[in-house]
């Protein structure tokens, strides 16, 4: 069984005991959370899709741990010009492990 849920404007395919780091949301470590953005559910030959969301769908989770991913360096140059621009960005993040898929 599966689910394709919305949360931070990006759409996961989640299972049942998957880990997984989405975009950062407000929940304290060991927190159960409710995504309830559910687009897609799937169990084996049975498929329901929503227009655009399934309703009564839920899928639960538990907040893991909030983090921040690498840093992605920016780096501008113009040749022949002495121009240079280092930068650098490390997004939030918030990992949560998958429970239960109800529709």
């Amino acid at each position: 069984m599966y689910a394709v849920v919305k949360t931070g404007g990006k759409q996961y395919r989640v299972s049942a005991g998957e880990k997984l780091k989405i975009e950062q949301i407000t929940a304290e470590v060991g927190q159960e959370i409710v995504l309830d953005q559910v687009l897609v559910v799937a169990d084996g030959d049975a498929l329901k899709m929503g227009t655009p969301l399934v309703a009564g769908a839920k899928v639960k989770a538990k907040v893991l741990k909030q983090g921040r991913h690498d840093k992605v360096h920016i780096f501008k140059m113009r040749r022949r010009k002495h121009y240079q621009r280092h930068g650098g960005h490390r997004q939030n993040y918030t990992e949560i492990q998958i429970g239960t898929i109800s529709a």
